[in-house]
């Protein structure tokens, strides 16, 4: 059974007490010279384009907490997340399951250590990463502990944008029958996108009554991996942010999620021109602000009554692999960073194979996470890049009238397909470190606890006001 946690102090009517928010974000730029996450081949820093955050929002009703955290990098373990976790416990008093924590998907964020590691480090690029991971926790936690200091009477705007013109599925079946990934720009092969979109555009306005913007929350599912470059950026997010604060004061926290985003990015196979620069993150950026800003204009304040949490940790099971296999793998990872690495697929079974070995039968953790402001609007954490379709999936089915799905939070457990995908194969299926089937697993469990969660809100609406 999930665990549901419907902590409500009450003091006269349910409105007795003022919504309060707090927003904060810290710097986690790592030094030039770091290596870079994002591929399978390591890259070295040269310098800072733009600089990579911690982002939080932590609202209070009734003495009841809740936070939001993003990071701008390519994913955050598990591990990392639940020290965050218990360090923001101790310092601030929310519970750890009250905190949501997520990563942005920037593909040039630094890499993270995780053993066994892709990346080959060794010597100094091996120590640079050691201490900026082993220092990542205490930063997390220091944004967050931030927000919960800076609390302040606040109100909620939020309504759902639309974007089509961004978002591509990177899928595609193939004239031959075959289905091809990022098959390239114009090519003569391709017969159509194997998998939907989610033009969606969920936006939350936090301001102060008087209307002085505390920070916004923006989320959108495409990948973050437009730049290219060696630089620290935190991609298209950074241009939205920037826009925001221009529009609503530089005091704003501009906080963006990812949505379900395991088979979208932002490659129009259907034009020439390139897509893979700064400018092109900025025009995405920009994009995007316009249409938050449209949304901020018309949103309705969204009453706040009570705060929900729900989580619930499934156990996923791991699939096998040969010894025979397994020794093809440490083979094969034994190449990256040299002059002559791995066909691109290669290395990427072989970095899953080792992974899975290292674990020695351990079944993930998955925890689905469901935090809800009355029975208004939930946000949905996921532990891994779900594809598309379960974002939809969820949107379509939760009873909630605004539904935000993020993905990678709290958890990084890589490519979540679809069972559809599994027999198709290609890039996410050849990634992958769960058996078919793990998705909706995840799926109904969001959808299970958002339904529990709503008709706590709504239950507790109806309760006749004390006297």
């Amino acid at each position: 059974m999930w665990l549901i946690l419907l902590l409500l102090l009450m003091t006269g009517t349910a409105s007795a007490s003022t919504l309060q928010a707090g927003a904060a974000q810290v710097n986690i730029t790592p030094p030039a010279g770091a290596p870079m996450a994002g591929y399978y081949v390591p890259r070295v820093a040269t310098g800072t384009h733009d600089a990579l955050h911690v982002k939080a929002l932590v609202f209070e009703k009734n003495g009841v907490k809740v936070a939001l955290a993003t990071c701008d990098l390519v994913w955050l373990p598990r591990n990392l997340s639940e020290e965050a976790r218990q360090i923001i416990q101790q310092k601030t008093g929310i519970p750890a399951d009250h905190i949501m924590i997520s990563a942005t998907h920037d593909h040039t964020g630094p890499v993270i250590m995780v053993h066994p590691s892709r990346y080959n480090l060794q010597g100094e690029m091996l120590h640079i990463t050691e201490d900026y991971t082993n220092a990542l926790p205490g930063r997390i936690a220091q944004a967050v502990i931030l927000a919960n200091s800076h609390l302040q009477p606040a109100q909620i705007r939020s309504a759902i944008g639309r974007e089509t013109s961004l978002a591509f599925n990177r899928r595609y079946y193939m004239k031959d029958g075959s289905v091809g990934w990022n098959p390239g720009k114009l090519n003569p092969k391709v017969w159509r996108q194997a998998g939907p979109t989610d033009p969606s555009v969920p936006v939350v306005y936090v301001e102060t009554p008087d209307g002085k913007g505390i920070a916004s929350y923006v989320n959108f599912a495409m990948h973050q991996d437009t730049t290219g470059g060696l630089k620290w950026s935190a991609d298209y997010s950074y241009a939205l942010g920037k826009i925001l604060q221009m529009a609503k004061g530089d005091d704003l926290v501009s906080i963006f999620t990812i949505g379900c985003a395991g088979d979208i990015n932002h490659l129009d196979t259907s034009r020439k021109d390139p897509q893979a620069s700064y400018e092109e993150a900025a025009r995405i950026g920009a994009v995007l602000a316009g249409d938050a800003l449209k949304v901020i204009q018309r949103a309705p304040i969204i009453p706040v009554s009570q705060i929900l949490v729900s989580s619930r940790v499934l156990k996923l099971d791991l699939p096998h692999f040969t010894p025979q296999e397994v020794a093809w793998a440490y083979r094969t990872q034994a190449t990256v960073g040299t002059a002559n690495p791995a066909p691109f697929l290669d290395l990427v079974r072989a970095a899953k194979i080792l992974e899975i070995d290292s674990r020695h039968g351990k079944r993930f953790d998955a925890e689905v996470q469901v935090i809800a402001l009355s029975d208004q609007l939930a946000f949905v954490g996921f532990p891994g890049e779900m594809f598309t379709q379960f974002g939809l999936n969820v949107k379509q089915d939760s009873p909630f009238p605004l539904t935000i799905t993020e993905e990678l939070a709290n958890g990084a457990l890589g490519y979540i397909p679809n069972r559809q995908a599994y027999p198709e194969g290609a890039y996410e299926v050849v990634s992958t470190r769960l058996k078919p089937g793990a998705g909706e697993r995840l799926m109904n469990s969001a959808l299970d606890q958002l339904r529990a969660v709503f008709t706590a809100a709504r239950a507790e609406v109806a309760a006749p006001t004390p006297h």
